[in-house]
């Protein structure tokens, strides 16, 4: 096989992500710490399979095959590790787009790119990464395109050097040899291409189920012939693998809690799993319950509104025009600002600062680059600030602002939700952009963030010998307490945070905490740092009992 045309092309495309989608969990279960959060495989398996329902209906030519490889998953691009899949996608188009088929050589130029621009993407690269293994497979494609024109050898070449080198992470990262593992986003990387491997050499896939859905879908028919926006937006399905008994009571209790977001609620369970599907507004929200109850398998979220909103776009485009140059253009204000955050109390905070578009998520659901240019659609002013308060989102806010042309979007890099309270308290009306930026940066930066909350799996970090749902105190620099009660934990974490300068202590607790503990908490920590202001404050936030921060 001298060449790939544009129909193996995408049908090994869609392997790819077919593949990383089989692998998801394993790949979760390398991440390094063992925190409850939107894992690696889970954010690249999204942004593959955004990227490959793109693919799966371009048209049959190189170009477009890629580039839909390309926008999918840019829009579709969900954590870090999806954010820089994304990039190695977008640098293969460049590199491959004006082929009418494939050579070794073509292909061989297509991963050049694809490594040079995910290094790029990335701010200060790593090496013993996706990064590494990415550059690893591109110089040994480049080196075998040199020799070897038949694919089959090809790509066993390029597929065995990348394996190697990721063997070779954990020497170059000694948090991975520490914890036994090899890099998960490299080791996603490594799936992607298995699976595009397998089917070059035959292995058959179904391309129906992975076509966008059709437009039906996407709305309801009333009696009277005409459609009927669905209220609930996503088709939310997956299966809990449940850690305690699971009971009545508790089935009720999930029930309840998932009619109060949505409709066409079924909760099925039996002593070890329990299968869950919803309509709603905000599957973090279900996903995030359901990770109370122990950890989620065969996730899966369908946008039944999608193609409906399409749409609607063409239809406004070709037969609305007239009516939309009749009305006056909606006036621009000079500031606005999109948070992301989760937790009913720390909602209503950032709603009280001022703060003009929410964006449900973070650890444990990041939102992807389309739900941040979305939320920026909605934002009418000329510069707009997003604060991420996550450190797996600040890849996609930029990415995000990398695609909008028509507003100045300024990201302020904050990590935690505490820095993003804090740098937004910074901002000054009267002051222009460049004083503002630079007053919440340092707003931001005088912030250090401690987070309570449990593991998911048995891992050794730093020294610390960790169980599945043992207690872990986390500050900035990582974890840096473990043990079994919780108000211990983060009265040990706060003295780890604090010195003779500190002046304010920020507890916001969570879902799972009452409030009277909250108080308890609270009236400790006054007595322990009689120099320090704290403030308590009701956070909703599901997964982290206590989010506390130390100015």
């Amino acid at each position: 096989m001298k060449q790939v045309d544009a129909s193996l092309l995408q049908k090994m495309l869609i392997g790819g992500a077919e593949r990383l989608e089989a692998q998801k969990e394993y790949i979760n279960e390398l991440n390094v710490f063992p925190v409850p959060d939107g894992d690696t495989g889970t954010n690249m398996t999204m942004t593959a399979m955004a990227a490959a329902k793109e693919v799966a209906s371009a048209e049959l030519s190189i170009k477009e095959i890629t580039r839909g490889l390309s926008s999918g998953s840019l829009r579709g691009a969900r954590g870090n590790s999806g954010v820089i899949l994304s990039q190695l996608f977008r640098g293969f188009y460049k590199g491959v787009k004006e082929e009418e088929t494939l050579s070794t050589k073509a292909v061989a130029a297509g991963f050049k790119y694809a490594a040079d621009t995910a290094y790029r993407a990335v701010m200060k690269p790593k090496e013993g990464t996706i990064l590494t293994v990415a550059r690893a497979a591109a110089d040994a494609a480049v080196n075998a395109a040199r020799q070897e024109e038949d694919f089959q050898e090809f790509a066993k070449i390029v597929l065995e050097e990348a394996e190697k080198v990721l063997e070779r992470t954990p020497e170059m990262l000694p948090v991975l040899k520490e914890a036994g593992v090899v890099d998960s986003g490299g080791q996603g990387l490594v799936e992607f291409l298995r699976g595009a491997v397998e089917v070059m050499s035959g292995k058959n896939i179904q391309m129906d189920g992975m076509k966008k859905a059709p437009q039906k879908a996407a709305s309801a028919q009333r009696k009277d012939g005409r459609e009927e926006e669905i209220r609930f937006g996503y088709c939310t399905e997956f299966i809990v693998m449940l850690e305690e008994t699971w009971s009545d009571e508790k089935e009720q209790d999930f029930k309840s809690y998932l009619s109060g977001i949505g409709d066409c609620v079924v909760v099925v369970g039996d002593e070890d799993i329990v299968k869950v599907h919803v309509h709603t507004n905000h599957p973090g929200k279900a996903i995030e319950k359901g990770l109370t109850y122990g950890e989620l398998t065969s996730m899966k979220i369908d946008n039944m509104r999608e193609e409906h909103q399409e749409r609607l776009h063409l239809t406004r485009e070709t037969s609305g025009t007239k009516e939309m140059a009749g009305k006056k253009k909606e006036s621009r204000k000079p500031y606005g600002f999109i948070a992301v955050s989760i937790g009913d109390g720390l909602n209503q905070i950032f709603r009280d600062l001022g703060v003009d578009c929410l964006i449900e998520g973070g650890q444990t659901m990041n939102p992807s680059t389309e739900d941040l240019l979305e939320a920026v659609d909605q934002v009418s002013a000329d510069t707009i600030f997003i604060l991420p308060n996550n450190k797996n989102i600040i890849l996609a806010a930029n990415q995000a602002k990398s695609l909008v042309e028509d507003k100045q979007i300024i990201i302020i890099p904050t990590k935690t939700v505490p820095q993003g309270i804090s740098a937004f308290i910074g901002f000054e009306p009267e002051q222009d952009v460049e004083t503002n930026v630079e007053n919440m940066t340092e707003m931001m930066e005088n912030v250090r963030t401690g987070e309570v909350t449990y593991a998911v799996r048995n891992t050794s970090v730093g020294g610390k010998e960790i169980k599945v749902n043992d207690i872990m105190g986390i500050d900035d620099d990582g974890i840096k307490e473990v043990g079994q009660d919780i108000k211990k934990v983060a009265l040990d974490l706060l003295n780890d945070m604090t010195d003779e300068d500190s002046e304010l202590i920020s507890v916001y607790y969570g879902q799972d905490v009452t409030k009277e503990d909250a108080e308890q908490m609270a009236e400790k920590i006054e007595e322990k740092y009689p120099d320090c202001d704290v403030q308590l404050e009701y956070g909703g936030q599901p997964v982290y009992y206590f989010l506390m921060s130390v100015e």
